[in-house]
């Protein structure tokens, strides 16, 4: 080879990183690609169906109300919980009884 024919170790490199961006711009198009598949395949599946009963909490102390799952009370606080849990929170204070959907009832406990 003849210095005319020589490639500099710096075209070489610049030579790698566009072969590398291409690379990397195929494996971006095939995580959006997995992304969508995985999204479309989550909206088909049904909703999981909501707990027995739920306990809301309030700021800074024990619980605020219990609920029946279908209540839906709004906010972060919100713990699922089953029969039992229900029915002891109930027994120890009935004033966590949400007035809308009336778990104690339910429960038997009124």
């Amino acid at each position: 080879m003849n210095e005319r024919e020589e490639v500099s170790r710096l075209d070489l490199l610049r030579f790698l990183e566009r072969v590398q961006e291409r690379d990397l711009a195929r494996t971006r198009n095939w995580i959006t690609a997995e992304e969508q598949r995985l999204a479309e395949a989550a909206a088909r599946r049904p909703p999981p169906p909501p707990p027995d009963y739920v306990v809301q909490y309030g700021l800074g102390r024990g619980p605020a109300m219990v609920h029946q799952g279908f209540c839906e009370p709004q906010g972060a606080r919100v713990r699922a919980i089953p029969a039992n849990e229900a029915r002891r929170l109930l027994n120890a204070d009935a004033g966590l009884a949400c007035r809308l959907c009336r778990p104690d009832t339910e429960l038997g406990l009124l």
